[in-house]
């Protein structure tokens, strides 16, 4: 029997206690998180008149085996009846934005947008796809995104949609991340079939296969491509915390920093601000650079290696307008470095969930993503900035990208700091070290 120490109370550390707690090998299971409550970035606010604005993730995809395995987790958390999903036909699965030379141009979906030259492209996708099966495959164990894709696919795809995925996705420069941590599907299918349009079609690899529970075999049969909660998605944590309450051999400690750990004969040694605790085995779900200033001198080649990994910060700012103020509809928009280095992407959340709307009176909820990989270039240090710079940018490029002219009846500025590692050139070796 044996206890374990699990650091970090976000999603990851609740999840991990979430399992441990199942085992029969195990008798006790303590949490520590340093701020004041679980949940990481999962964070969700519900206003008194019914409208939810997620300040963090707003979304989560139910396909393969992490997604059956975290809709198994909902289920038996009780949370079924409260999934809010958004099936493949739904329009913000459809309709993909790009912000272009001044403009809105929609990303081409189906056979017939492939076979057209769709602005702000030069030529029917389906070219490149075609050529792409002649193009000899990479001798480098690893490359940036946007090497490989140029390679692979041209250069004017990854100037313009790998650019603004990777921004829309990592908030991050895809000239320096790495395909083969970033996007292992497509390095896997040049490597194991030299092309990615038969490493997709053929497979390019064995998958890990988690056997779907009823609420994954519905999101199957009802091909969801994404899914919330109808009190947002920090519901998951709170449900999370609250089944690791009920259990016996959980303790669940807020506002406890770990100092540092260090080994001792039997395990590890955990020490806080205001004593010690003894475990025979410790789960970090801290980031790189905490546990790296947790870690013993002794240390030492891992908490370098811990410091090198690069985090960005995002500035996320909601957005309440009264009326129906867009002029598309669908999933949102995503803006290249070259049209806008500061302003990652516009999220339309009313249209794929208007379920967190406020039921009286008609209103539309946008989320603004702004800074990421340039966040200092464009807005200076992180603790400097000033909330009114952040807000007033946000509604700017609400005017600028949507015609939108009246002010926001309500708004919220959080500045997630270094909320997503990056994953440059050569990550692979650093895990593997």
């Amino acid at each position: 029997m044996r206890t374990i120490a699990v650091l970090g109370g976000g999603i990851g550390g609740l999840a991990a206690s979430y399992y441990l707690c199942k085992s029969p090998q195990i008798s006790k299971v303590v949490v520590f998180e340093s701020s004041n409550r679980f949940g990481g970035r999962l964070w969700s606010t519900r206003r008194s008149d019914g409208a939810v604005f997620e300040h963090g993730p707003r979304a989560i995809r139910p396909a393969g085996a992490v997604g059956h395995n975290t809709l198994n987790m909902v289920d038996d958390l009780g949370l079924a009846m409260e999934i809010l999903p958004v099936t493949h036909s739904h329009v913000a699965s459809k309709n993909r934005y790009l912000y272009v030379n001044g403009q809105l141009h929609r990303m081409p979906s189906g056979i017939s947008g492939l076979l057209r030259t769709v602005p702000p492209f030069s030529r029917p996708l389906l070219l490149n796809i075609a050529m792409e099966i002649l193009v000899k495959k990479g001798t480098e164990d690893d490359e940036s995104i946007h090497s490989f894709v140029s390679r692979r696919l041209g250069k004017e795809l990854a100037d313009i949609a790998v650019d603004s995925l990777c921004r829309g996705v990592f908030a991050g420069d895809c000239k320096k991340l790495s395909v083969r941590s970033c996007l292992p599907l497509l390095y896997n299918a040049e490597q194991r079939r030299g092309s990615l349009t038969l490493g997709l079609l053929l497979g390019s690899g064995p998958n890990p296969v988690v056997t779907p529970g009823p609420l994954a075999q519905r999101s199957i049969k009802e091909s969801w491509a994404q899914w919330s909660l109808s009190r947002g998605l920090e519901s998951l944590a709170e449900s999370i915390t609250e089944y690791l309450q009920q259990s016996e051999i959980v303790q669940l400690h807020r506002e406890a920093a770990v100092k540092q750990i260090s080994p001792s004969a039997s395990g590890w040694m955990i020490h806080l601000e205001d004593g010690v605790i003894s475990a025979d085995h410790i789960i970090s779900a801290l980031p790189a650079k905490a546990l790296a200033s947790s870690l013993p001198p002794s240390c030492q080649p891992l908490i370098q290696e811990l410091q090198d990994i690069s985090t960005v910060t995002v500035a996320v700012v909601n957005l309440e307008y009264d009326g129906s103020i867009l002029p598309v509809k669908g999933f949102g928009h995503l803006i290249p470095s070259s049209e806008d280095r500061g302003v990652l992407g516009v999220v339309y959340d009313s249209v794929s969930f208007p379920q967190h709307n406020r039921p009286k009176g008609e209103t539309t909820r946008l989320t603004v993503m702004m800074g990421g990989a340039w966040f200092q270039e464009e807005f200076g240090a992180p603790e400097a900035v000033k909330d009114e710079h952040l807000l007033a940018r946000a509604t700017e490029v609400v005017n600028c990208h949507l015609g939108v002219n009246t002010a926001p009846s309500w708004s919220w500025v959080t500045l997630q700091r270094d909320c997503i590692p990056q994953y440059y050139q050569g990550h692979y070796r650093r895990v593997g070290e």
